[in-house]
């Protein structure tokens, strides 16, 4: 049948066609209002099902467009993965599974709480492949989805990359130090990769996984929302209306690290857990005899298996620094902390990254805090903001010629001083997005789907990685002042430094 002068079906010919027009209807319009036909749904699956990896599943998997088909993790199952607040995955998830579901899965409920440093108390929760596997299972059927063909569970993420060919994308919530072997890994399989933050453990890590989501042409991102804030927005506008006059420092303070640093190697060995693949945790990293001092959540305070506090929590709030300050990578950095380890981040640290002058900004001196150490604080502020400076609490500061902007530790509930009504701070979280849902999360699937490069990708956070994890060098080899040649990727200026910009793999698991 021709088509009229406008390139479309005219009424009379669509009249014509008859039932026959009914035949070429897309299945998302057959199936009504919210269908999303299985062709058109973006495969995951989710590597690493600790307390982040079942949270951005059940995200994940309340989205129409997405089918999650299977799940990896070296842990078969255990209680022992640090949750915020008493049972608190096991309540997302029945919120998640709905009506019927209100005592599933009793069996994983919490075996009780942990202590931490600073007085902090948490409860544990369920994690591993088996409880992941389980949850995706009885979500697709709660949902009565008939054309799902169910949950494969695998213990070694290269096995799922071999057998699921079909699976688009892959989300990645493992520790720190497994961050870059399987993102390369299944970019080269063609994968899309959404990655937990920090994007990598290593300097060089940083700008390899770049590299090859560059040359495979696939969407590659971070779990970091901070670009995308209408908070963010608003401190870049202020700043460029002169609000503060020319901004020459940032400071950045964190309450972590409430898990332990400062210790040495443990002496003794433990029993490997049933169901853990201790050798496959371990990875790239060096051997050693299991210790539960490593694992779950405190292997963040190990070099070889995190980014201590600066790479916990650095990620958020630099992401936002960078962009609103257009930042390039720093030249050089220096840091002082409490007594070192060989092997584990400090306790408290200081760290200052000087940036050079980018398109006409002015250079920037960026200090870092944790542990319980704060910056200067400001004479004149309100009440309500001396809190911000008060123990247990974080924050960021950019300081100006002429004022200064004081908000949250990634930038949210900004206020300018000196006070002025022009300059009023938007909603917390104004997004141009559903609110419900993760910004990152969101943007990912998008780009899976022919739309722009998400805010947090692969290729805009190399720098923001290679900047923070360069102030984690100084937390390892502290009292040295560092000359940074990003180009070369090395210190200029002290040869021990670089052997840590980018540490060899375990062979058995190099990428």
């Amino acid at each position: 049948m021709a088509l009229s002068n406008k390139g479309s079906l005219s009424r009379r010919e669509l009249l014509a066609a008859g039932s026959a027009a009914f035949m070429i209807v897309p299945r998302h319009v057959l199936g009504g209002v919210g269908y999303v036909a299985p062709s058109d749904k973006v495969t995951i699956a989710s590597i690493g099902m600790g307390r982040q990896g079942m949270a951005i599943t059940m995200e994940l998997l309340t989205r129409p467009d997405v089918q999650v088909v299977a799940v990896c993790d070296c842990n078969r199952l255990s209680k022992n993965y640090i949750e915020y607040g008493e049972n608190a995955l096991l309540k997302d998830e029945r919120k998640l599974l709905g009506r019927g579901y209100e005592k599933w899965g009793q069996d994983l409920a919490s075996p009780g709480f942990i202590e931490f440093n600073h007085g902090v108390r948490m409860s544990m929760g369920a994690g591993g492949r088996e409880p992941g596997q389980r949850l995706v299972n009885a979500y697709y059927a709660s949902q009565k989805h008939k054309d799902y063909k169910g949950c494969t569970a695998y213990h070694d993420y290269r096995e799922l990359l071999e057998k699921e060919k079909d699976v688009d994308a892959v989300y990645i919530a493992t520790p720190d130090h497994w961050h870059a072997p399987i993102s390369i890994a299944a970019m080269r399989k063609k994968k899309h990769v959404l990655c937990q933050k920090p994007m990598t453990r290593s300097i060089g890590e940083a700008h390899r996984v770049a590299k090859v989501a560059k040359e495979m042409n696939v969407v590659a991102s971070i779990t970091v929302n901070n670009p995308s804030t209408g908070e963010t927005k608003a401190i870049s506008e202020w700043i460029s209306a002169g609000a503060i006059g020319t901004v020459r420092e940032v400071h950045n303070w964190s309450s972590r690290p409430f898990w332990a640093q400062g210790l040495a190697r443990p002496a003794e060995t433990e029993k490997v857990p049933e169901g853990l693949d201790w050798d496959m945790w371990l990875g790239p990293a060096e051997a050693r005899p299991y210790h539960h001092a490593y694992l779950p959540f405190v292997w963040r305070g190990w070099y070889d298996f995190g980014c201590g506090s600066f790479g916990d929590m650095g990620c958020y709030s630099f992401a936002g620094v960078f962009k609103i300050l257009n930042l390039t990578p720093p030249v050089a950095a220096e840091g002082s902390s409490s007594e070192s380890f060989e092997e584990t981040y400090p306790k408290a640290s200081l760290v200052r990254l000087d940036f050079p002058e980018n398109a006409g900004r002015a250079p920037v001196q960026m200090t870092w805090y944790d542990g319980g150490l704060m910056p200067k604080r400001p004479a004149g502020l309100k009440a309500d903001d001396e809190k911000s400076f008060q123990k247990g609490n974080e924050g960021v500061m950019y300081v100006g010629d002429k004022g200064l902007i004081l908000a949250g530790f990634n930038g949210d509930h900004p206020r300018v001083y000196p006070d002025s009504s022009s300059f009023v701070a938007p909603p917390h979280n104004e997004q141009n997005y559903d609110e419900r849902h993760d910004a990152a999360v969101l943007q990912f699937i998008a780009a899976c789907k022919g739309g722009p490069a998400p805010l947090s990708s692969f290729e805009s956070q190399a720098p923001v990685t290679e900047a923070f994890l360069l102030g984690c060098l100084t937390q390892r080899l502290p009292w040295t002042r560092f000359e940074w040649d990003t180009a070369a990727k090395r210190v200029t200026n002290n040869a021990a430094a670089n052997k840590f910009i980018d540490p060899p793999y375990r062979k058995e698991y190099a990428v």
